[in-house]
């Protein structure tokens, strides 16, 4: 059996989880690899592209 959950900004609601004072700031995850955009919260999302790197 295999199963497939879709959720929106997992990453980010996954830290809110364990950070409770980020509610309702704007959270953005990046990979550890490159620090591109995987992850982005609802307040966040306006303006911000996926294309957009962390690290310049």
């Amino acid at each position: 059996m295999f199963a497939l959950a879709d959720v929106n900004s997992f990453y980010a609601s996954c830290e809110r989880v364990f950070r409770p004072d980020l509610k309702g700031k704007p959270i953005v995850v990046l990979s550890s690899n490159d620090g591109n955009v995987i992850a982005r919260s609802a307040e966040a999302k306006p303006g911000l592209k996926w294309e957009l790197r962390g690290f310049r």
